[in-house]
């Protein structure tokens, strides 16, 4: 008997996603069926993978490190990843910007005569992200989940321990090598339940708000959703296509697993354990490089973020009429690229980088809740294109480092 060909986990999940869709939209005259049954699903999907994301960051960096071997190399590789991450964030909301220049999105909506008003927590400024960073309690910051001061101190913590040399370090870095390998092999598990978990996420969300909210602002959603795609088919194949000998159609298909549980979840630090796993044993991605390129990049890489904050800038000026000349809108470039850093770790930080580039032109901020109520739709497709984007690194770094294994790239 022949068996029966096993249906792959990215086709798995977007089946889910459909179901979840077609029973969330049968279910807008009752959404509190939605929320009292498949809401507490979604709920213990999401932490089940956030169980496993601090510990596997920090022993996965302080494993990275030790297994670089060389301090100097370490630099190495963190310029490259910074330049990368910064290039490509860069480049996303310049195309965001155009796309919206073009299409204007802004262009015929009535503004509501009364605004929602919207809660935003307070951005953090650049001195203040600078002092942040170094944990005066690294124990307080791995409780709290406070990843930029986690991933700075596993990485002072790995290099203490590399200057001491391999033998007295050699049981320290063998017990995070293991405290690492257990977390993966966890996240295997998890990702098991990953269709049912999306269908308890996606089911809620459109029972309560259904079509009607997306209707009224489909253009400028069509928008993020589109140049969130033609960066990744512009800069990340390119990417891979010049600086690497990995084929395009290769790395997209190998990266659609954590391409589909990043939109599905809206979550990078969530995804980050299937990130690593496929960069890793899919991609051919060294541990060291992959360890540290990746847990960086769900901190601080936001393409997708970037995107959308351009898009969402324009848009919130045309519908109230206010143009916004060339030199305001270089202000949000540079704005949105460096508070990708600035707000990195915060929760809600694609709502923190919208007020902060709005207030960076003297647009209203009270014209964030025109997208604010369908956030979360945006969020899946943002949080997607920057978790291509931190693979996308992981390869090319790896590449350039020789310590990218082409063996398991079987087509």
């Amino acid at each position: 008997m022949k068996k029966r060909k096993k249906i792959s986990l990215p086709l798995q999940i977007i089946i889910a996603l459909f179901i979840g869709v077609a029973l969330g939209l049968c279910l807008q005259s009752n959404p509190k069926i939605a929320d009292a049954y498949f809401k507490p699903i979604g709920t213990i999907f999401l932490n089940l993978i956030k169980l496993v994301i601090v510990p596997l960051v920090f022993s996965s960096l302080v494993v990275g490190v030790a297994e670089l071997k060389d301090i100097k190399k370490l630099g190495k590789i963190g310029l490259k990843t910074f330049v990368f991450y910064f290039l490509t964030t860069t480049f996303a909301i310049i195309l965001g910007l155009a796309f919206t220049n073009v299409l204007k999105p802004g262009s015929g909506f009535t503004l509501p005569t009364t605004l929602k008003e919207v809660k935003v927590n307070e951005a953090p400024n650049f001195i203040d992200t600078l002092i942040n960073i170094i944990p005066s309690n690294p124990m307080k910051s791995i409780v709290d989940g406070s990843m930029l001061q986690i991933i700075v101190f596993a990485l002072i913590l790995g290099g203490g321990l590399l200057s001491l040399g391999e033998t007295k370090s050699k049981p320290v870095f063998a017990f995070f090598d293991g405290i690492s390998n257990a977390m993966i092999s966890i996240t295997n598990g998890i990702m098991k339940l990953a269709p049912i978990g999306v269908l308890g996420l996606i089911t809620p969300v459109i029972a309560n708000n259904g079509p009607k909210v997306i209707i009224p602002l489909i253009k400028v959603i069509f928008i993020v959703y589109l140049a969130s795609i033609i960066h990744a088919l512009l800069v990340y194949s390119s990417s891979i296509k010049i600086f690497t000998k990995m084929k395009v159609r290769t790395f997209f298909r190998k990266a659609s697993t954590p391409f589909f549980v990043a939109f599905s979840t809206a979550s990078s630090a969530g995804t980050l354990p299937v990130s690593m796993e496929t960069a890793e044993k899919e991609m051919g991605v060294s541990k060291p490089i992959a360890s540290f390129v990746l847990p960086l990049g769900a901190t601080i890489n936001m393409d997708g973020t970037a995107i959308y904050q351009g898009v969402c800038a324009l848009f919130i000026a045309q519908v109230y009429g206010i143009n916004l000349s060339m030199q305001q809108q270089v202000v949000i470039v540079l704005t949105t690229t460096l508070a990708s850093v600035g707000t990195a770790g915060v929760p809600g930080a694609g709502v923190i980088m919208l007020t902060m580039v709005l207030q960076s032109v003297g647009l209203p901020v009270e014209g964030i809740a025109l997208v604010a109520g369908i956030d979360r739709i945006f969020d899946m497709i943002r949080t997607a294109i920057n978790i291509l984007g931190d693979i996308t690194c992981s390869v090319v770094v790896a590449h350039s480092e020789k310590e990218l294994d082409y063996s398991k790239h079987n087509d």
